[in-house]
């Protein structure tokens, strides 16, 4: 995949744009990391869809902050290259060396890009600048709508009638970044925060895969916050 300068023209943080390594050849397949703090459910979405050969990457390694999260064995099963990694004390941050030694074990698996699924920390800017435009998230919104925590029960009680998910470029804000895909779900009459939410994921699960392969692949480019999404003919 080839980048242009002219792609990053846009108004987000001077960082995103200055340490970029514009014009690269990431070749054919890119490498991927994956960022998880529980179940690991899109993780596990990512695998499979790796294993039957419908990912444009190869996951090179799935990385937690909690000892125990479920998401190390489900990587496992895929026989992908899996660790706990220390946060550096509890809460929404990280300690800067934390995320420091984050960053390190991502390029010394080769990773190219991060992906964030279900990552309950807040990213600082060791990564930000560590892997500067090349961070993705998946939030169970249609953002800007109800970012942040417990959004399907955001959605609920403000009363709206379609909620979904968004793909996104990370940036310092909390799910502030430039939009990718979306998909949109219906929120029914008598749904619960837990009925929504399993909805939603099923969504995220699909969309997450796509806009993976998207980005990857060369297919966005930055347009102010826009994010100009040119989708592939073939499909694999």
């Amino acid at each position: 995949m080839i980048l242009r300068r002219s792609d990053f023209s846009c108004p987000i943080p001077r960082f995103l744009i200055e340490s970029f390594s514009f014009g690269e050849d990431l070749g054919n397949v890119a490498t991927i990391g994956i960022l998880a703090s529980g179940r690991g459910s899109n993780c596990e979405a990512i695998l499979k869809a790796e294993a039957a050969g419908r990912l444009r990457a190869r996951v090179a390694l799935v990385a937690s902050d909690n000892p125990n999260a479920p998401v190390l064995e489900t990587a496992a099963r895929f026989n992908a290259p899996a660790r706990y990694l220390d946060p550096g004390r509890d809460g929404a941050r990280m300690t800067a060396d934390a995320e420091a030694g984050y960053v390190k074990a991502l390029r010394d698996s080769g990773v190219e890009w991060v992906i964030l699924a279900g990552f309950m920390r807040i990213i600082g800017k060791p990564l930000l600048e560590g892997f500067a435009g090349r961070i993705l998230n998946i939030h169970p919104s249609l953002l800007p709508a109800f970012p942040g925590l417990h959004a399907q029960k955001q959605a609920l009680d403000y009363g709206v009638k379609v909620s979904g998910c968004t793909v996104h470029f990370v940036t310092e804000g909390v799910d502030t970044g430039p939009i990718i895909l979306q998909a949109s779900t219906p929120v029914l009459s008598n749904d619960t925060v837990e009925s929504l939410a399993d909805r939603i994921l099923d969504e995220e699960h699909d969309l997450y895969v796509r806009a993976i392969n998207l980005v990857v692949g060369g297919a966005c480019r930055l347009d102010g916050r826009r994010v100009r999404v040119s989708e592939p003919k073939e499909t694999i």
